[in-house]
């Protein structure tokens, strides 16, 4: 339970880097990709699936915005669909 309360955590900070990239806020987007990694430091990998772990394996401080997007909607569909 304390995983899906962390993936739904990062989902929410990587949209959240995405639309501050989008919108020209690069402090913004900054400040929730280090929420987003530190939520990733928290989670427990060997608890989610591979294509999860792949994901978030490519997770670092080089992200473009579509890329953070695409994290947040796999990651919430996963979330969302599975019994965690």
């Amino acid at each position: 339970m304390e995983n899906k309360y962390i993936l739904d955590s990062l989902a929410s900070d990587l949209k959240r880097v995405a639309l501050g990239m989008h919108r020209g806020s690069n402090q913004m987007a900054k400040r929730f990709l280090k929420e987003a990694l530190r939520r990733k430091d928290e989670l427990k990998q060997s608890e989610v699936p591979s294509y999860i772990q792949n994901l978030l394996n490519k997770i670092d401080g080089n992200l473009s915005a579509d890329y953070a997007l695409m994290c947040s909607t796999l990651i919430q569909n996963y979330t969302h669909f599975n019994k965690l």
